[in-house]
């Protein structure tokens, strides 16, 4: 047990800190797509310079660099919209500098692990913890060389990170890339540049409370009117008072329509974002508020009905319902979801996993779902795992954090926590005690399930074993205690099981074995049934 790590204690995840909901703006005028495509077209490219100029400034920007491109971004738009970029640049410009930190560290870990196997005799084997030396001559001698590039690669990422540069691209990096392999992609050059464009498009508004509607920007009234403030430059194409421009068709939000009804009606803060998805040749809004922070649930009470474990996998999720000492009760549920294709696809598909999910959640009465606090992003590098191609593209496939985020989410608004437990041995240790005793004849226990009742009994604080050994010369505890009995204020826990009368086997007749406790009514050698009171009579002295 010295080389296991310590588990680290189960946690209830934190609920969501905002919402975004999105709908279709329907019944467009070819007017209002006009206007919407020169609001856009114009609103990016100052939004495009403004983040210019950030990235120039790098680790010397300050608030008063900051209210200084705002100053100069408000007579070309309006204050407001000066905010709206002004604080999206800055978000884009953090972003860029955490990815490159992660960067760095991924080419950090590449070059320990070239430099470590290359210390190594080629052929050494390795261990299940640290990989061995290459397999020949051949594959050391290009390791050796791919260590130069990382080496080079790091020292760049590192310099740029000093000197606080970063590289964006706005549109994104891989859009830009598709340019230069526009067959394999199966685009044209136009429907290349539509979507270019439409990326590198901005029209999105912040809210504030206690103005109408709770925004000034972009604003959607509670029958559903979108108004839009005009940039100064393009006034001229209002027609509403104050620079407004109306929109023909009305917004409705399906998803949470409520909770943005109400908020609107009191002129709480709402952000809005319109976009066009040259794709389906369709315009959507979106809207979003940021919740209230509340307090986690505490743990006990979460697990107060039970809880349903659930194990993650690359195409489904296994998930088994205990009840609250930590017995599996009924049969395991699968839940299958496909990762290929689309983001907008696979989003869809694991929704609707969580979504059967939490619905048999409720059935079961349970207020609690135990998952993995799983993170693979240091597991995905391919010096760690070297030619296991089909392993690193499962681990890289499953979505650890995003459905653990998703899930959170959606369990939110129904009320059931989320507790979050260490994996550690999850898997190893749910099949090594579970999986075969809860094989049935007519049911198959996999070891992603069985993985779930460890999962879910980790996050209830039980063992995940089974039970202990039984002590190995008696039934006494002649080399110690059970690691696992009984608390000391479980009453009764020092007492012996009850007897019940009656015959123990199915064999024996009715009213058989009534005495079966009583050894002084069985007619057995030695018992005190043959030991009655007796004389022998004497002998007859004469004939």
């Amino acid at each position: 047990m010295g080389g296991l790590r310590s588990v680290a204690a189960a946690f209830v995840a934190s609920g969501p800190s905002g919402v975004a909901v999105r709908t279709r703006l329907k019944q467009l005028t070819p007017g209002d797509e006009k206007v919407l495509l020169l609001v856009g077209g114009y609103l990016g490219s100052l939004a495009s310079k403004d983040l210019k100029t950030r990235c120039r400034d790098g680790l010397e920007h300050s608030g008063e660099s900051w209210a200084g491109r705002k100053r100069e971004l408000t007579p070309l738009s309006s204050s407001r919209w000066a905010g709206s970029i002004t604080k999206a640049t800055h978000d884009q410009w953090a972003l860029a500098r955490r990815c490159q930190l992660a960067h760095i560290q991924n080419l950090e870990a590449g070059v320990r692990t070239i430099e470590d196997r290359l210390s190594l005799p080629v052929g050494q084997k390795g261990t299940k913890k640290t990989p061995g030396g290459y397999r020949s001559r051949r594959e050391w001698h290009a390791k050796s060389r791919r260590l130069r590039v990382l080496q080079d690669r790091l020292t760049t990422a590192r310099a740029d990170r000093e000197a606080g540069l970063v590289h964006v691209a706005r549109g994104g990096r891989q859009l830009a890339r598709t340019r230069h392999h526009l067959d394999a992609a199966g685009l044209t050059e136009s429907a290349w540049r539509g979507r270019w464009e439409a990326e590198r498009w901005f029209c999105q508004a912040d809210g504030e409370s206690g103005k109408r509607y709770g925004n000034e920007t972009i604003r959607i009234s509670p029958d559903g009117e979108a108004s839009i403030k005009l940039p100064a430059p393009l006034a001229y194409l209002a027609n509403a008072p104050h620079g407004r421009y109306v929109l023909a068709g009305r917004v409705a939000f399906a998803h949470r329509g409520g909770e943005w009804a109400d908020r609107v009606a009191a002129n709480r803060a709402i952000a809005y974002r319109i976009h066009l998805d040259t794709s389906r040749d369709r315009w959507y809004v979106t809207a979003s508020w940021q919740l209230p922070l509340t307090p986690a649930l505490p743990i006990e009470t979460a697990l107060t009905h039970g809880v349903i474990g659930v194990d993650m996998n690359a195409d489904h999720l296994a998930a088994w319902h205990l009840d609250v000492h930590g017995n599996p009760t009924g049969s395991p549920r699968r839940f299958f979801y496909d990762l290929t294709g689309t983001a907008h696809h696979r989003d869809a598909q694991v929704r609707h996993a969580l979504t059967r999910l939490l619905h048999w959640a409720h059935t079961c009465g349970v207020k609690a779902i135990a998952v993995e606090d799983l993170d693979f992003a240091a597991e995905k590098t391919r010096e760690k795992h070297g030619r296991r191609t089909r392993f690193r593209r499962l681990i890289s496939g499953m979505p650890t954090a995003k459905l653990r985020a998703r899930l959170s989410s959606m369990a939110d608004a129904t009320g059931i926590a989320v507790i979050a437990v260490d994996p550690a041995y999850t898997s190893r240790w749910g099949a090594q005690h579970w999986q075969k005793p809860l094989t049935r004849t007519t049911r198959t226990t996999t070891r992603h399930e069985a993985a779930a009742v460890a999962i879910g009994r980790r996050a209830q604080g039980h063992p995940i074993r089974r039970r202990t050994t039984p002590p190995p010369q008696h039934r006494s505890d002649a080399v110690g205690h059970r690691t696992v009995q009984a608390g000391p204020g479980i009453l009764g826990r020092e007492e012996p099981r009850p007897r019940i009368p009656g015959p123990r086997t199915r064999s024996v007749p009715p009213g058989r074995g009534v005495n079966a406790g009583n050894q002084n009514a069985q007619h057995r050698p030695g018992r005190s049934t043959e030991h009655e009171t007796w004389q022998q009579d004497s002998l007859p002295l004469s004939p």
